[in-house]
């Protein structure tokens, strides 16, 4: 029997209940476009010795997400597989020495094989994986030299907490999540009566909790969450032989210090909640030896239910644990010094530390933040890059800090403005250390900084070398192409100037090459992909650059028919795909970051695959929401959105393409909600596609996007902002379509289910399609290909003809 989608319809003036529908393909311009072999993805060792393809399908089927799935405290696991059903899985390997150009064949893989969990011996001389069958997760492991695979373990890994295992130092065993031997059985909610009502209470702490999805509900599924996620630690060597490392517990992390004498091991306590996901639960973090043996409790964390409202707010206590890279057994960790809660004014909000093993000694202080921590790069005894960051005002600081002077301050290397891109330095290099592990590229005195390199005149990336005695840059490097795209991936030597970098343009699919900075021969082409994307190659492919009504600078992708004479400008219908972005400065709002020698990649993610079929694309649109100063973006929401909306068509209208009749605007997640609000609050487009929103913003009280304030603070910017509590003003025809399983915080499948039912009752034509099994993100290629229908019918009706 085919496949049916549930399709609720109302069109005009007619009702149709539901309407009984077999999947469909598009037209054949967009079928060609869509159903393509995908490339493999490439993962080039350390060493830069081999090059490992790994092989997937280009979508996943139907029969893939109807599988059993319990979804509980934030994870939707197999119960039967003991893996996330969400997983995407490779189904082939190659290894190829990057000296030659023949690709071989990893010979013993699994049959039908489902891989995932890639992992790298720390001498990279094997790489371990795990093989999901119909009962259960494998361990293999892979011999690089020989390109043979070989099997560990039978199907009883743990994966349902995610990667399962990690290597030992040397690189002969390595430490796997096994399921328990003899677990209880699974807890069916149909057959077991429930022993009691389920309650939760509040103490009358205030907190600002979302609308997490994918919850415990009632003891049977914490019975349930306890079974699944409990595991025993083994240590399993590369012959298979298997030993039992740690008694069965709730293990969430496990981390091998640099030196592989000390093992950081995390399990998740009780009590669970209702209100919150699993990295929320109460958990306590272990150091032991490498024998298992417990040296110290190092942190314990209890339930956060309670967290404190703002995005700079975080939890209390120590937080953010792990090793130093550059030493052998040194752990280091953040403490709030505002309990937390960025509302507190005081001078320092967090306070970093340092605790060397075996921990007998007391944890010493490197440095106190006035803003929240945002990570750090650790280079040697004396060099660390650290940086923090604060939300309400956008600002970043870089340090660089010696670790080895407790007392000494750390100076601020860089300051920006995060969204600023024009102003960004760069990313620091890293290399692996001894220790195999990656820490700061430092040469000379010298650390180096790789930059994406967006300016007013285009993106030219860049290779700077940071003096940190003078903290002044020079540059090594920058791109100068304008009819390619040049991404800088790593810089390999300093000595002979090596860099990796990948090379695309509008046609030519993104290839790896070794740049050389210094020698004759710059390039060397490393793997030629082809475009499977043939049938665009002659689309027209333009940025183009435009301002709002208020000045604020604005851009986007613009795709013309292959073949379309742009001097007769023969009128053709637009199609607006975009997403709201919020800023704190019109400056920042107004920088492009877009690049149209970037290779042309269809999706469904957008409107591309339309080109063929007549219609002119303005993709990825800016459409910026400002709050400046004290402001808040969303108090002018809706202003701002349609001010956004007006200047693009007004921008493709003044280029003489289209038809401003003819204009429709779709949007995927806040893009969906972007949508609904366009076609409520302005006569600008002819009809809109929302996909997965949400639009009822009193179901998201405590936040939602970029809103940090709740519902009971600004319930008029809620309710202005809510296309639900303004669906009598929605006349224009609207295409919903949502996965029939949404994970997404807020935007829950019943948010389109009853926006649709308001706009139908209302009188507005309107269209709903629920995708059956898929989550925010459509994976399946039944349900792709059917959306691709579905749109190309709906635009076609209400917008071309």
């Amino acid at each position: 029997m085919k496949s049916k989608l549930l399709l609720l319809l109302f069109l005009g003036s007619f009702v149709y209940g539901q309407e009984n529908l077999s999947y469909q393909k598009p037209p054949q311009e967009i079928l060609t476009l869509a159903d393509y072999e995908r490339a493999p993805s490439v993962s080039i060792s350390a060493n830069k010795e081999y090059m490992l393809l790994s092989y997937r399908n280009t979508y996943k089927t139907l029969d893939d997400l109807n599988q059993e799935e319990m979804r509980l405290g934030g994870l939707r696991i197999n119960p039967v597989t003991n893996i996330s059903s969400t997983v995407t899985y490779i189904n082939n390997l190659k290894i190829r020495k990057l000296t030659d150009k023949n690709e071989i064949q990893v010979k013993g893989l699994p049959e039908n094989s489902r891989i995932s969990n890639l992992s790298t011996s720390i001498n990279q001389k094997k790489i371990a994986f795990s093989n999901t069958t119909s009962t259960g997760v494998e361990l293999w492991v892979i011999d690089v030299a020989s390109a043979q695979a070989t099997q560990l373990t039978e199907a009883t890994v743990n994966a349902n907490m995610g990667n399962p295992f990690s290597w030992f130092t040397d690189n002969e065993h390595i430490l796997v999540r096994m399921l328990v031997k003899n677990r209880p059985a699974l807890i069916d909610e149909k057959k077991d009566l429930p022993t009691g009502p389920i309650v939760s209470s509040g103490d009358g702490s205030v907190s600002q909790n979302r609308t997490y999805q994918d919850l415990l509900k009632n003891p049977s599924d914490e019975q349930n969450f306890e079974t699944l996620v409990t595991s025993e630690l083994y240590k399993i060597s590369i012959t298979g032989k298997a030993s039992l490392f740690m008694k069965a517990d709730m293990y969430s992390e496990e981390s091998i210090s640099p030196d592989g004498n000390f093992i950081m091991i995390s399990t998740i306590e009780k009590p669970f909640s209702y209100i919150v996901p699993l990295n929320r639960f109460p958990e306590k973090t272990v150091v032991c030896d490498k024998d298992g043996k417990e040296i110290k409790v190092v942190n314990q964390t209890p339930l956060i239910e309670v967290m404190p409202k703002g995005f700079s707010s975080t939890r209390k206590g120590k937080r953010s644990f792990a090793w130093r890279n550059d030493k052998p057994a040194t752990l280091y960790f953040v403490e709030a010094l505002d309990e937390g809660d960025q509302a507190k004014k005081v001078e320092f909000r967090d306070e970093l530390f340092v605790w060397d093993a075996p921990f007998i000694n007391e944890p010493t202080s490197l440095m106190k933040m006035n803003q929240r921590y945002a990570g750090i790069q650790w280079g040697d005894e004396t060099t660390a890059i650290v940086m923090d960051r604060w939300y309400d005002t956008r600002n970043m600081k870089t340090y660089l800090l010696n670790p080895s002077k407790a007392n000494q301050k750390a100076q601020v290397i860089f300051e920006r403005n995060y969204q600023d891109i024009y102003a960004d330095q760069g990313s620091f290099e890293t290399k692996k250390n001894e220790f195999g592990k990656y820490v700061l590229l430092l040469e000379n005195n010298s650390a180096y900084l790789i930059g994406q390199g967006f300016t007013k005149e285009g993106q030219f990336p860049f290779i700077d070398e940071l003096n940190l005695r003078t903290l002044k840059t020079k540059r090594l490097y920058q791109s100068a192409y304008t009819d390619k795209k040049e991404d800088i991936i790593s810089f390999e030597d300093v000595k002979k100037g090596e860099a990796l970098v990948m090379i695309q343009s509008k046609n030519e699919y993104p290839n790896y090459y070794f740049r050389n900075l210094k020698g004759k021969v710059k390039l060397t082409q490393l793997t030629s992909f082809k475009n499977p994307f043939e049938s665009i190659k002659n689309v027209y492919k333009e940025v183009i650059k435009y301002k709002r009504k208020d000045g604020v600078e604005l851009s986007g992708t613009l795709y013309l028919p292959a073949g379309y004479d742009r001097s007769k400008k023969e009128k053709l219908p637009l199609l607006i795909w975009a997403y709201p972005t919020e800023f704190k400065d019109k400056n920042s709002a107004g920088q492009n970051s877009k690049n149209e020698n970037q290779f042309t990649f269809p999706s469904y993610g957008s409107f591309i695959y339309w080109v063929t079929r007549g219609y002119a694309v303005l993709d990825n649109a800016s459409f910026p929401i400002i709050g400046e100063g004290t402001a808040e973006p969303n108090d002018t929401f809706i202003e701002q959105l349609v001010a956004n909306g007006e200047a693009a068509i007004d921008a493709v209208d003044k280029l003489g393409y289209i038809n401003r009749k003819k204009v429709a605007v779709g949007g995927h997640s806040y893009g969906a909600f972007m949508t609904a609000n366009l076609l409520t609050h302005s006569n600008l487009f002819a009809c809109g596609i929302a996909r997965s929103g949400a639009y009822n913003r009193t179901l998201t009280p405590f936040g939602f996007q970029s809103e940090q304030r709740n519902y009971w603070d600004v319930p008029a910017v809620y309710n202005t902002m809510s296309p639900f509590m303004n669906a009598t003003k929605m006349k224009t025809p609207l295409l919903l379509t949502h996965g029939e399983a949404d994970n997404n915080p807020g935007t829950f499948t019943l948010q389109t289910e009853r926006y649709f039912q308001a706009l139908k009752n209302l009188g507005a034509p309107v269209r709903m399609v629920i995708l059956p099994k898929e989550s925010h993100g459509y994976v399946a290629k039944e349900n792709i290909l059917h959306l691709l229908w579905e749109q190309d019918q709906f635009l076609e009706k209400y917008l071309k003809n």
